[in-house]
């Protein structure tokens, strides 16, 4: 009974792999197109440029201009510079009679 409904499972999955049509496979050329279809190429081309004419422009946008006060200074303004490098103080030197725990 697991056998057939293991083949009935593969055919119903194998089904629409065979319907589909001609796959193109690597290095084969295209098929040439009809008038109709470069008719209809032309008309999706001119449609997707009157489509991208009607998009406004957009203004520059600052995602994190929340999370910045509206008084900090632009950080192109501000020179790149390292902060010097702190040295730090030489410890104390402990008495030579003195033990340490």
């Amino acid at each position: 009974m697991r056998t057939i409904i293991a083949a009935v499972l593969m055919a119903l999955i194998a089904g629409p792999v065979l319907a589909q049509d001609h796959i193109q496979q690597y290095r084969e050329e295209d098929k040439p197109k009809t008038e109709a279809q470069k008719a209809e190429d032309k008309r999706a081309e001119r449609a997707y440029q009157r489509s991208l004419s009607n998009v406004p422009d957009q203004k520059q946008t600052d995602p994190w201009g929340i999370a910045r006060p509206d008084n900090a200074p632009q950080a192109a303004s501000r020179p790149h510079a390292k902060p010097a490098a702190k040295m730090a103080a030489p410890k104390p030197a402990a008495p030579a009679g003195t033990a340490t725990k």
